[in-house]
């Protein structure tokens, strides 16, 4: 017999998610204990492009992306890159991806973004609220600019889809553009703004303050790396490089690392892989742009944030083992050039690289299961960020009633 543990909930991944999940639980009542193999907010959450974006409500891809991918995959410093070492791991998880690209699997994604991003902004406002840093958040929308004539077509194809979806969008005109960032070359001939979004200004430090508002209502931390575990009828025992955790519930949140504790408790295999992602930390850039702006034809997104603009964007698939691939992080300044009037400083520039957890569906696993004794909140690829906030509050439903939020399709079972 294992006694019945101290330890409500431990939380495995101290992200954006796990970080905002625990302070949620805490909230709640719940004795919570914290656990990363880093110390909080130092993986995929420290380095995102730190633009809320809750008007991306489709999925990584779409059927479109297959004329271009040739080319795609053909340049080795495009938005898209894959290691052709890598290739036979990732090839289960790429041939689920193109089947979720049929018509009906690629509108439930949409629908399961859309459902999460229609509650992010509200979600966010009353979290950074409830500790009193809403200076972290500017909601100040975003821009999408486009400088050939011969893409106007293509986004206005794209505003009247995301219309469709109900996302908030303008299309401005080439002296908006240039009125609203004037320091963006006049060469732009317009772009969409969404007023509905905006940008953290450093989303290292957000995750440093929910953590710290967690901890004062008693959340507990351990650095430690969760390799396995075993469920029983007091809970659950997590096997770790410090001994073992025993707590009532688990919920695994560690990202692009969730797979193997997932099977481990559950005996469900999940199509998880990662999208390495990087950017670029340009420190004496500060007055650039107003707002998060990304640029259509280039594929990527610069953020003012407090430390400076960062560049953010492209796609890797090399898994989690291989060495970052840094020049792609350089690659981001070349694609900027000739973006300003002036081109950007990288005096002091600081380049990075992190994981994204993405399911070959483009949508998370938000879910409890094994009788309440495992919870999951991982898998929001591009959208962790955005989806934290409104993620919490559905654990927060599920740690206490097996009904909650378990819609379908962020069950852990459709796989």
């Amino acid at each position: 017999m294992v006694e019945a543990p101290e330890t409500d909930i431990a939380v495995v991944g101290a992200g954006i998610v796990g970080v905002a999940c625990a302070l949620q639980l805490a909230r709640q009542g719940r004795k919570v204990l914290l656990i990363d193999r880093q110390a909080p907010g130092h993986g995929a959450s420290y380095g995102n492009a730190g633009h809320l974006a809750t008007e991306q409500v489709f999925p990584i891809a779409d059927l479109s992306i297959l004329k271009r991918l040739p080319r795609m995959l053909l340049d080795p410093m495009g938005p898209l890159r894959l290691d052709w070492k890598y290739l036979p791991k990732a090839l289960p998880w790429f041939t689920r991806l193109l089947l979720n690209l049929r018509p009906a699997p690629f509108q439930r994604s949409v629908a399961g973004i859309r459902v999460l991003n229609k509650g992010s902004l509200g979600a966010w406002q009353r979290l950074l609220g409830s500790i009193g840093r809403s200076d972290l958040f500017k909601e100040d929308g975003s821009l999408l600019v486009y400088e050939r004539p011969e893409s106007r077509e293509g986004l206005l194809a794209l505003r009247a889809r995301m219309q469709q979806q109900g996302v908030p969008v303008d299309l401005w005109s080439a002296d908006e553009v240039n009125a609203a960032a004037p320091q963006l070359n006049p060469s732009m001939l317009g772009g969409l703004f969404f007023p509905r979004t905006g940008h953290f200004i450093d989303p290292y430090r957000v995750v440093s303050e929910l953590f710290e508002a967690a901890r004062a209502c008693g959340v507990r931390f351990m650095r430690a790396e969760v390799s396995g575990g075993q469920l029983h009828t007091a809970g659950v025992s997590l096997t770790s490089d410090s001994g073992r955790i025993d707590a009532r519930q688990v919920l695994i949140s560690c990202g692009a690392h969730s797979a193997k504790l997932t099977t481990a408790l559950t005996g469900k295999a999940v199509p998880l892989d990662t999208e390495r992602g990087y950017h670029l930390m340009l420190p004496g850039e500060h007055e650039r742009l107003p707002f998060a702006v990304t640029s259509l034809e280039r594929k990527f997104i610069m953020t003012p944030m407090a430390d400076g603009l960062r560049l953010a964007g492209t796609v890797e698939f090399a898994g989690l083992d291989a060495p970052p691939s840094m020049q792609r992080a350089w690659q981001l300044h070349r694609l900027s050039q000739g973006l300003f009037r002036q081109d950007l400083s990288t005096e002091g520039a600081t380049p990075w690289m992190g994981f994204r957890p993405s399911l070959p569906d483009s949508l998370p696993v938000i879910d409890r299961v094994c009788d309440g004794r495992v919870l999951l909140a991982f898998g929001h690829q591009h959208l962790g960020l955005t989806q934290a906030a409104v993620t919490a509050q559905w654990v927060g439903d599920l740690a206490e009633r097996p009904a909650g939020h378990q819609t379908a399709v962020y069950r852990l079972d459709r796989f």
